[in-house]
């Protein structure tokens, strides 16, 4: 196995092991991991081809719904209610 490829696995670790903590913990090891996640990805797409960086999107993607779907609503100029808060009918 290539080393693009067991540190893909690592991440994949890191990821679900981060999953379990508390809301209020993932964040601080949630960063790393999804900016490494983009160079993996090239690095295992040089590597290896699309398939398997196929199914590297699609485990991000799952992992990382809820920051995606934030970080592009914001970088649409959509607003953006406070964490967290309610809504009061």
């Amino acid at each position: 196995m290539s080393l693009p490829l067991i540190l893909a696995c690592f991440w994949a670790l890191a990821a679900s092991a981060t999953a379990l903590l508390p809301l209020r913990l993932q964040v601080w090891p949630g960063v790393p991991l999804l900016l490494a996640a983009p160079v993996l990805m090239v690095w295992i797409g040089l590597e290896h081809g699309f398939w398997p960086v196929a199914a590297l999107l699609a485990a991000f993607v799952s992992l990382f719904r809820r920051p995606l779907w934030y970080l592009m609503r914001r970088a649409m100029g959509v607003s953006l209610p406070p964490p967290h808060e309610e809504s009061v009918e």
